[in-house]
């Protein structure tokens, strides 16, 4: 048996080009994972990530703290501590923080996108153009 990787948020790299401070902890670059990736998502109130799709990949999201309105191909469903939601394959979605408190959610993405630059679409321009785009591809 391969011995765990262990991986704090706080040693990852934020990626902020799309709002918030989005952390994969765990990936093919971090772990070695090989069927998905997840982490953090940390978002201040009013912030927000902007719209996106995943065109391989099913998004599991779980809300630790904080009020969200979730925006699913342009219908809103709003999100509170301890709710939980599966956006499909294919979906566009867009998290905006309509609290009044920072929010964490936790995330996972499954499968893998055959390449790590054909797994996120954007659809609305990122909020940091400047700022890298963190890979979760590759060796760890």
């Amino acid at each position: 048996m391969n011995a765990p990787r262990k991986i704090n948020a706080t040693a990852v790299e934020p990626n902020v080009r799309r709002g918030g401070e989005i952390r994969v902890t765990l990936s093919p670059r971090t772990v070695g994972a090989c069927s998905g990736f997840g982490g953090v998502l940390d978002l201040a109130p009013g912030d927000h990530v902007t719209e996106h799709y995943h065109p391989y990949s099913e998004e599991f999201l779980h809300v630790v703290t904080g009020e969200l309105r979730l925006w699913l191909d342009g219908d809103p469903v709003d999100l509170g501590a301890d709710d939980s939601l599966l956006v499909p394959i294919g979906v566009r979605h867009r998290l905006v923080n309509v609290g009044t408190a920072p929010a964490h959610v936790v995330f996972h993405l499954s499968p893998l996108a055959p390449r790590p630059e054909l797994g996120h679409v954007d659809t609305e321009a990122p909020r940091d153009e400047s700022r890298p785009n963190v890979d979760v591809g590759g060796a760890p």
